[in-house]
């Protein structure tokens, strides 16, 4: 005879537990689509809990398409919840976590062979458009964005500058994907001004002609982004 365990028990990270206290809060004072949140000072007063987590919550949030970080405007709601949801939401989000890393794994030994053959192929006008990214996320940033669009464009630059339409398609097909991981990496403190020094670093290899140092700065740009609160462990 075996002695038998019942399974382990998940233990729920802090930011999950705040963004089912979110959603159910959301459901309870039925907002819908378009209705504000409070701000993030007076929500984290109300939850019991610090800034850093609250907003670690809401980029998750974010993430699954529950609300919206507008710069400007604050956090709003864009889909109508039910109270039944609250544990679907998380469930979502931990579901998001389980499959980053294998997203970030593809887009790294995609981006870096698109890194490669960008500083290999790009043109002028390659060149130009990878420089309107820069200036467009670094814009956003100045003004307290998290230069989520820009950030997007400039990758796509840099693919475009690939001329590999095999690989485009490959990005494309990932496309949701990664955009789920550029919200939750420029959710970080102090990110987004880190992921544009990335940007450059690779734009100057890739304006240098220099296919080794376009994937090296590329990979480490990567990785670097990659650090994200979803991955750590918590308490």
């Amino acid at each position: 005879m075996t002695d038998s365990f019942p399974p382990r028990l998940m233990r729920t990270r802090l930011y999950e537990q705040v963004a089912g206290q979110i959603s159910a809060w959301i459901s309870d004072n039925g907002l819908t689509a378009g209705d504000k949140l409070p701000p993030e000072r007076e929500l984290a007063q109300r939850l019991g809990v610090s800034r850093a987590t609250l907003s670690q919550a809401l980029v998750a949030l974010e993430v699954v398409g529950v609300v919206e970080v507008r710069h400007g405007d604050g956090t709003v709601v864009t889909e109508r919840q039910g109270m039944q949801q609250a544990t679907r939401i998380v469930e979502a989000i931990r579901s998001h976590a389980d499959r980053l890393p294998e997203v970030i794994e593809t887009r790294d030994a995609l981006e870096t062979k698109i890194a490669s053959l960008a500083a290999v192929r790009r043109t002028d006008e390659d060149l130009a458009r990878i420089d309107d990214a820069l200036a467009a996320m670094e814009a956003d940033i100045a003004a307290g964005g998290r230069g989520v669009e820009g950030d997007e464009r400039f990758h796509g630059a840099v693919t475009a500058a690939s001329h590999s339409l095999l690989l485009a398609r490959l990005m494309g097909e990932i496309g949701d994907l990664i955009r789920e991981t550029r919200i939750e990496s420029l959710g970080q403190p102090g990110r987004p001004q880190d992921s544009l020094a990335g940007h450059r670093a690779i734009a100057e290899a890739i304006r240098a002609g220099d296919p080794q140092a376009a994937s090296e700065a590329m990979h480490a740009h990567v990785a670097m982004v990659s650090d994200v609160a979803l991955l750590r462990e918590q308490p």
